[in-house]
């Protein structure tokens, strides 16, 4: 078996027992050490090796020799503490474990499932930096403390994970340079201190294998799976009522970095505006990036490098002199606090940045690149505490969200969350603050319907004719009745006649409630009379009852096939429109609102003030708008596909309003709803309510038309644009090839709208081969003009 030499590391390794072998060449020769025998003895036995002395790299010979090994190692191991002591020889980096006490054996004995000795929590890259450490405060003078907790996580018979604690014990390893050993300067070492994560600059400096390390460590565990300071950590961590957190945390912190007077801090990050907040927990956590601000830019509070860092990264930032750092903003901001070095660790979340945790020293080099790596054992504690914290905090502040607004909108839920968070914040501070109003500047609106055609007058013929067979019913008793009931009967009869007359002929908004009324007052009495008397009609008269029931009844059949069809189709076409705004949203974020009618209306609103953090272009408004005349033809193929099956037979319209002038919304606390905001941009909410019904000018003919969309705009910039549109979705077999270019009747107050009209195409296939974005389209009328 041989070493496995690794092979990204400045060490070359070979086993030797040279150390201890010269231990017991001074025992052997000492007059007055009664070991001195054993000592001769020893060194007798190991004659046939000399290999043990001079290095080996195949460990057969030490294999095939445990008692001797055993013996050479024996002034290391006492044969007494064999049953308590957890401890054997090994080499770095080598999952290997020499001469272990019967302790140790019996541990890994019972491993379940069996355990391969490993190191957790490290990787190559530490382990070649911790190498260059050690080769530099050996041979260079400095005192990098690169040390941090080790463990060896070991499975017990049970199954039951124990951590162990590892220590080391260099003193039986040499370390030698090879011919390719690079001598290094101070300047060197500086360097080196403040790049922790330049592996590469590490290599140059101590290139891999140019050193040989060779003896033999021990090492020594110790369970420490409740060791006390971890457990003091989660514990004020974990703590669900802690007042002095702040407090514990900073001496915890203190001892971890050996820096007496060290200090911390925390910062909330929000991502939607790319800003650092003030944290207001139960308590004030103080931030030194904001000192006494609640709030600042997150680009302009940090430099460029820490931003890629924090940010992009997510990694740690440490400067470990500010002093001689570059004199820009954010350092000036650090100098000014007196903080000479410092540390900024990201706290983390399913990979997303919530906060920025700030661990500050006064004094240069003592928080630096290479101890920063000290935060990883503690960093998922702290994470969880702060996530739990921030948790809360939000749990509250959707608790008055929905007090003060309601449901609100994931895309403009971060205006609400920000407005929701500054009176938290001051509530915690004992001061007022008064809820702003919500306000978007400059958006684009974009309004679309599928409407369905003439569902007024389809309702009324399906009532029309379930009043016309109810009625009919009334008058087959009324006329067994009249040999019990005379007078009432001839009564209730001459009435009936005149509703009958009604209901044959034009059917009035007031017709069913006057019919409901006689029945309610007159009819229903009468029969009730009739089946307490016991008439042979009786079976008849409760028959009727049945009929009249709303769920199931004969009388209320039409209607209930009306009203299951306008719910089959609205049910069909909002989860179409809900399921495809996902990809719309991927698209440019943006505030989209539908209501159920007779049919489904949406109103979609786009612009840089609804999504801070992404700049808005136009193309973004384009691409929208091409999205939406897709969405609605899809629609209306649904429809199609759809009609066959449905209890009535309903036509369904489409409609696009065109508004390009951008307006504010604002959201109206108490209708719990966003409006358009001022007298101006109230013309596109006026627009939209009258649209629909609307005639094309000097006709009766309504704008919208079954199977064909119409698009309502006012400029002839307008019209070029959803005629580019029209074409593209033409060349893809979307829509027809004509275009009906309309004027619109003058509306109460409006003027001067037009509208084109076009088939839609869906008798061609179903579904739709694709949906296509803006840029498919610019490609295209490129391709045309080459």
């Amino acid at each position: 078996m041989k070493l496995r030499q690794p092979e990204e590391n400045p060490f070359q390794l070979q086993l030797s027992f040279n150390k201890i072998i010269e231990h017991w060449e001074q025992l052997a020769i000492s007059a007055n050490d009664s070991r001195s025998g054993l000592a001769r003895h020893i060194l007798k036995e190991i004659e046939p090796y000399p290999e043990f002395r001079t290095g080996i790299t195949n460990l057969a010979p030490v294999k095939n020799n445990p008692e001797l090994i055993g013996l050479l190692l024996s002034e290391l191991f006492p044969a007494a503490l064999t049953d308590n002591e957890i401890k054997a020889i090994t080499l770095p980096y080598q999952h290997l474990l020499i001469n272990p006490t019967k302790r140790l054996q019996n541990i890994l004995n019972s491993a379940n499932p069996p355990f391969d000795i490993y190191i957790s929590d490290s990787d190559d890259h530490q382990l070649y930096i911790m190498s260059c450490c050690l080769i530099m405060n050996r041979f260079y003078g400095t005192r990098f403390d690169f040390t941090r907790p080790l463990f060896y996580n070991i499975p017990t018979a049970e199954g039951v994970i124990k951590h162990y604690r590892i220590t080391y014990n260099g003193d039986f390893l040499e370390l030698i340079p090879t011919e390719n050993a690079i001598a290094i300067s101070q300047a060197d070492i500086e360097l080196l201190r403040d790049n922790f994560d330049d592996l590469g600059l590490w290599k140059q400096k101590f290139p891999p294998g140019s050193w040989l390390i060779k003896g033999f460590a021990m090492v020594t565990l110790f369970d420490a799976t409740v060791e006390n300071a971890v457990s003091t950590l989660k514990e004020t961590l974990l703590s669900k009522h802690n007042e002095i957190l702040k407090k514990q945390l900073e001496s915890i912190f203190r001892s971890i970095f050996n820096i007496p007077d060290l200090e911390i801090g925390l910062a909330a990050y929000n991502a939607k505006e790319n800003t650092f907040n003030a944290v207001s927990f139960d308590q004030r956590i103080p931030s030194f990036l904001l000192s006494d601000e609640q709030e600042k830019d997150a680009d302009k509070t940090l430099c460029a490098s820490a931003v890629t860092n924090l940010i992009e990264k997510k990694i740690y930032y440490a400067v470990s002199d500010v002093v001689k750092n570059e004199n820009d903003g954010f350092i000036k901001h650090v100098k000014a606090q007196n903080i000479k070095s410092f540390i900024l660790a990201p706290v983390v979340k399913n990979n997303k940045l919530i906060a920025i945790f700030e661990i500050v020293s006064y004094q240069v080099g003592q928080l630096n690149s290479i101890n920063a790596n000290r935060l990883n054992i503690i960093m998922p504690f702290l994470t969880d505490t702060i996530d739990r914290q921030f948790t809360d905090l939000n749990n509250q502040v959707r608790a008055l969200i929905q007090i003060e607004y309601t449901t609100i909108h994931p895309s403009v839920y971060w205006k609400f969350e920000n407005e929701a968070l500054k009176f938290l914040h001051y509530k915690n501070l004992n001061k007022t603050y008064s809820l702003k109003e919500i306000i978007f500047d400059d958006v684009f609106p974009l309004y679309g319907q599928i409407d369905i055609k003439d569902s007024s007058v389809s309702r009324n013929d399906c009532l029309q004719t379930d009043l016309q067979k109810q009625a009919v019913a009334v008058m087959a008793l009324l006329q067994q009745l009249q040999s019990y009931f005379k007078a009432e009967a001839d009564q209730y009869i001459n009435e009936l006649n005149e509703i009958i007359i009604q209901l044959n002929s034009s059917f009035k908004a007031d017709t069913e409630q006057s019919f409901n009324h006689f029945l309610d007052i007159k009819i229903h009495p009468l029969f009730n009379q009739a089946i307490l008397s016991h008439l042979a009609i009786t079976p008849q008269i409760s028959d009727y009852f049945l009929n009249s029931d709303k769920t199931d009844g004969d009388f209320h059949a039409n209607r209930r096939r009306y009203d299951e069809t306008i719910t089959l189709i609205n049910e069909k076409m909002a989860l179409k429109l809900d399921h495809d705004q996902v990809e719309a949203q991927s698209r440019f974020p943006h505030y989209y609102e539908r209501f159920k009618t007779d049919g489904i209306e949406h109103s979609l609103y786009i612009g840089s003030s609804i999504v801070p953090d992404r700049k808005f272009e136009l193309t973004d408004l384009y691409n929208l708008r091409l999205w939406q005349i897709q969405v609605l033809c899809e629609m209306e193929a649904e429809h199609q596909v759809q009609k066959p099956y449905l209890p009535c037979l309903l036509e369904v319209t489409s409609l696009i309003l065109v508004f390009s002038n951008p307006i504010a919304i604002r959201f109206r606390t108490d209708e719990k709803h966003f409006d358009v905001d001022g007298a101006y941009n109230a013309r596109f909410e006026v627009v939209k309510k009258r649209i629909d019904k609307a005639f094309v000018k000097g006709t009766r003919e309504r704008i919208t038309a079954v199977g064909k969309l119409t698009v309502v705009y006012s400029s002839k910039e307008e019209e070029w644009e959803y005629i580019t549109y029209v074409q593209f979705l033409q060349s893809k077999q979307m829509l027809d090839d004509e275009i009906e270019l309309l004027e619109i009747e003058d509306l109460q107050g409006i003027s001067g709208l037009k509208a084109l009209r076009v088939k839609i195409l869906y008798d061609n296939k179903l579904p739709f081969a694709k949906r296509y974005d803006y840029n498919e389209l610019l490609h295209e009328i490129k391709q045309q003009g080459v």
